[in-house]
């Protein structure tokens, strides 16, 4: 589905009210007919419209990300997805004031980079604020799984960055077609694959330990699975974007 898709951030306009519209046929922003609602319902969807092509036009993820309900905030990944930042954390630990970021990977126009909190790490690059704010300044959108909770708020208070983009956390729309559980289980229940399917957060933790001292193949490791966690968004924002459409879409 989108943006273009939507009526739903009409004040006035909710699910019962759009979902009339697409069966009469008004299933795009070129199809509306301000006679199929009430003449002040009319004019503030004719506004939307006219405001909402100008703001896609200018790639204005922001405006839609506030103007849609928090629970249908995944329409915008269509319009969006090329330029999307898919990214993931490990950590040493649960706490984002007493833990430290180990490696963040970061999938983008379908390439995955990883930095690694070492100033000449053997694999990936050094993890530095520069870095990190070079690769998400222009991100229109952020993709992660449980971001909101754990990764943004880390990486905030971590390296002093505000990660104000617009953000879908997958872990929300996941609930909503009932994909419960963690990054994994939700894979696995999609049939996603990866290739380090043994790892998991706390054998993270044990690889960054290990190469504190001096293993560099854990490191090689840990680095394959959080690249996995990147990538794998990617794969798992197109397979839930596809069945909310199919289950929300006339």
């Amino acid at each position: 589905m989108r943006i273009e898709n939507s009526f739903i951030p009409v004040r006035g306009v909710g699910e019962a009210t759009e979902r009339s519209l697409w069966e009469r046929g008004i299933t795009h922003w070129d199809d509306f007919d301000p006679d199929a609602v009430g003449s002040t319902t009319g004019e503030r969807v004719e506004a939307f419209i006219q405001r909402g092509r100008e703001r896609l036009a200018d790639g204005d993820a922001r405006f839609f990300h506030d103007a849609f309900p928090s629970s249908h905030r995944w329409r915008l990944y269509e319009n969006f997805r090329s330029e999307a930042c898919f990214f993931d954390i490990e950590t040493t630990g649960l706490s984002q004031y007493s833990d430290d970021v180990t490696t963040v990977s970061l999938h983008r126009d379908g390439e995955t980079r990883t930095y690694v909190n070492d100033p000449d790490p053997p694999v990936g690059d050094p993890l530095t604020v520069e870095a990190l704010r070079e690769e998400l300044r222009d991100a229109p959108l952020l993709v992660t799984f449980n971001g909101k909770r754990f990764d943004v708020p880390f990486l905030e208070e971590a390296f002093d960055l505000s990660l104000d983009a617009p953000h879908i956390d997958l872990m929300y729309p996941c609930k909503q077609l009932g994909l419960t559980g963690g990054l994994k289980a939700v894979e696995r229940e999609l049939g996603v694959e990866r290739d380090r399917p043994d790892v998991d957060g706390r054998e993270a933790v044990r690889l960054w330990r290990r190469y504190e001292r001096g293993a560099a193949d854990a490191l090689e490791t840990l680095v394959s699975y959080n690249r996995d966690d990147a990538a794998n968004l990617r794969l798992l924002m197109d397979d839930v974007a596809a069945a909310l459409h199919e289950e929300t879409f006339v």
